[in-house]
C-alpha cells in the first residue's frame, strides 16, 4: 500500500515535470514567434514609410555647345617677357608691373630669365636674391608661369654660353630652393639653359651625353609637378635613351617648338626631305615626327611660336597642324604677320563657330576645351539612390594635363548647400585634337536616405587643384554659384 502511494506520487510529479517542460518550450517558441512577427511588422512599416516618403521626381537638363571664349588655366595665347639678372639692386615689383600692365587677357606667360652675367661661374648671392624677388612678384600675377633660363637674348649664344657644362649644372643646383619654393606656380620649364634665346639650337652642348646630364640635373632640382620641355623630338629621344631618365621623366618631359608651321621642317625640327636617312641630329622625316608627337603629346604639353608667313600656317592648314601637334599654348605676339593672317580668315564649318575669325577660332581651341554633351539623373530603387552621369567631350587641340577635382553639389532652399560629392572620371583620356569625338563619363550616386523631403537642385563643378580656379565649360548654359545646373530632384 505504501509502495503504491509512492508510485502514484512519483507518477504525478513526473506528469507535472513534463507538462512544465512543455509549457516552458511553448513560451520560448511564443517569444521567438513574437520577435519574428515584430521584425516583420517593423520591416513592413519601414517599407510603407519609405514608399510614403520617397515619391521621387527627377529631371535632367539638356546642354548645347557654345563658341564663347573660356578663361581656363594652363592654356591659350601668351606673351614673352625677358628679365636680365645681375648683382644690381632692382625693384622687381615695379618692373613686373610695368611689363604686365597691359597683359590682362592671358592665363599663362613665358618668362625668359637671362643668366649671362654669370656665364663664368656661380650665381652670386645678390643674383639669387634677385631671381627670388622676381618669382615672388610673378607669383602674385594671376597667371601660370612658363620659365626659360638662358645665357643669350640676341641669337649669339656661341659668344656668351658658359665654356663648361659644369657651370650650367652648378646654376641648376643653385636654383633648386627657389624653383621648389615657387613650384606650384610654374607650369613648364622650357629648355636646358642652352642655345640661342634658350631654344637649344646654336649650342655646343647638344650631344646625347650633354642632353642627358642637363636633363637629369634639372629633373633633380625641380618638383615633379613641373613639366619640362625640350626643343625637338630627336632631343627628347636622346634623353630618354637613358633608362633612369626615362623612368624619372616619363609623363613629365614634353616639347616646345618655336619654329612651328614655319616651313616643311618646322625650321629644322624634322629631317629635310632630301635626306633619306637619319642625320647627325637623329631627326626623322616630317611624317614620322608628326606621328611621334601626336602620340607623345597625349600625356605631356607642347607649345611655342608660329613663324614665317607661308602656306603651312595658312588658317586651314594651321588648324589641322596645331591639332596633330596637340598644341596647348602659343605666342600671341610672334609672328604678327601670321596672327594677322588668321584674323582675316573665317571659319566656315557647320557648327557653333561658323563665321568666327580664324584667330579667335584658334584661341578657343588651344589646349583643352571641355563641354557637357549629356547629363542624366536616374532613380536606382534597388540601392535607394539616384545614379548621376555627366558625359564630357574635349574639342580642343590638346588634353587637360592637370587632373581636376570633379564634384557634384546639391542645394535646397530648406537645407542649403550639401557637402560636395566626388565624381569619378578619367578625363585625361579626352586627348582632343584628332580625337575630339571621344567622350568620357563622370559618375556618382546620391544616397536618398541622407536627404529630407523637398526639392534639390543638382550642380556639376570642376576645379583645378593647384590654382583653385573653376574650369569653365564650352556650353551655352552659364555656370551658376554652385556649378553647372544639370538637374532637379524632388522628394515628396
Amino acid at each position: 500500500m505504501v509502495d503504491s502511494q509512492k508510485k502514484g506520487r512519483n507518477r504525478a510529479a513526473g506528469y507535472r515535470k513534463t507538462s512544465g517542460s512543455i509549457l516552458r518550450r511553448m513560451k520560448s517558441w511564443l517569444y521567438v514567434l513574437r520577435y519574428i512577427l515584430t521584425v516583420v511588422a517593423l520591416f513592413v512599416c519601414v517599407l510603407i514609410w519609405k514608399n510614403m516618403r520617397m515619391k521621387i521626381y527627377v529631371e535632367s537638363y539638356p546642354f548645347t555647345e557654345s563658341s564663347r571664349e573660356l578663361r581656363n588655366p594652363y592654356r591659350g595665347f601668351y606673351s614673352l617677357y625677358r628679365f636680365w639678372i645681375s648683382e644690381d639692386e632692382t625693384d622687381y615689383r615695379q618692373l613686373v608691373k610695368e611689363k604686365y600692365y597691359k597683359d590682362k587677357d592671358t592665363e599663362i606667360t613665358l618668362v625668359q630669365i637671362c643668366l649671362q652675367a654669370y656665364r663664368e661661374g656661380a650665381i652670386e648671392e645678390k643674383g639669387l636674391a634677385n631671381i627670388e624677388k622676381l618669382l615672388c612678384e610673378l607669383e602674385a600675377l594671376d597667371k601660370q608661369l612658363i620659365i626659360r633660363f638662358a645665357y643669350d637674348a640676341e641669337g649669339q649664344n656661341v659668344l656668351v654660353e658658359p665654356e663648361s657644362l659644369d657651370i650650367i649644372a652648378l646654376h641648376m643646383q643653385q636654383l633648386e630652393p627657389i624653383l621648389r619654393k615657387y613650384g606650384k606656380k610654374i607650369f613648364i620649364i622650357q629648355g636646358l639653359f642652352t642655345g640661342n634665346w634658350g631654344e637649344m639650337n646654336g649650342t655646343r652642348y647638344n650631344s646625347s651625353a650633354d642632353l642627358q646630364r642637363l636633363a637629369g640635373q634639372l629633373e633633380a632640382v625641380t618638383s615633379s609637378s613641373i613639366y619640362l620641355a625640350v626643343r625637338t623630338p630627336a632631343q627628347w629621344r636622346s634623353i630618354m635613351e637613358s633608362e633612369p631618365l626615362k623612368e624619372a621623366l616619363e609623363g613629365r618631359l614634353g616639347l616646345f617648338n618655336d619654329g612651328m608651321l614655319g616651313n616643311e621642317t618646322d625650321f629644322g625640327t624634322y629631317r629635310p626631305k632630301e635626306l633619306l636617312e637619319p642625320d647627325s641630329l637623329f631627326r626623322q622625316s616630317r611624317e614620322e615626327e608628326l606621328d611621334f608627337q601626336n602620340e607623345l603629346l597625349r600625356t605631356v604639353p607642347n607649345g611655342g611660336e608660329v613663324i614665317n608667313n607661308n602656306p603651312y600656317n595658312d588658317f586651314e592648314n594651321a588648324v589641322s597642324g596645331l591639332a596633330v601637334r596637340r598644341v596647348t599654348y602659343l605666342n600671341q605676339d610672334y609672328d604678327l604677320a601670321v596672327m594677322n593672317k588668321w584674323r582675316e580668315a573665317v571659319w566656315n564649318g557647320e557648327d557653333c563657330f561658323q563665321g568666327m575669325d580664324g584667330y579667335s577660332y584658334i584661341e578657343r581651341h588651344l589646349g583643352y576645351r571641355l563641354l557637357i554633351t549629356e547629363a542624366s539623373l536616374v532613380e536606382n530603387a534597388e540601392k535607394n539612390g539616384i545614379d548621376v552621369a555627366v558625359t564630357l567631350k574635349n574639342v580642343g587641340f590638346a588634353p587637360m594635363y592637370k587632373k581636376p577635382k570633379i564634384k557634384l553639389t546639391l542645394y535646397s532652399e530648406k537645407e542649403g548647400q550639401s557637402p560636395p560629392i566626388e565624381m569619378k572620371c578619367d578625363i585625361q583620356k579626352l586627348t582632343g585634337g584628332e580625337d575630339a569625338e571621344l567622350t568620357e563619363t563622370a559618375e556618382t550616386k546620391i544616397a536618398l536616405g541622407e536627404l529630407q523631403r523637398g526639392e534639390y537642385e543638382v550642380y556639376f563643378h570642376m576645379e583645378d587643384p593647384d590654382t583653385g580656379k573653376e574650369i569653365q565649360l564650352a556650353n551655352e548654359e552659364e555656370e551658376e554659384e554652385y556649378g553647372y545646373h544639370i538637374g532637379t530632384i524632388s522628394l515628396q
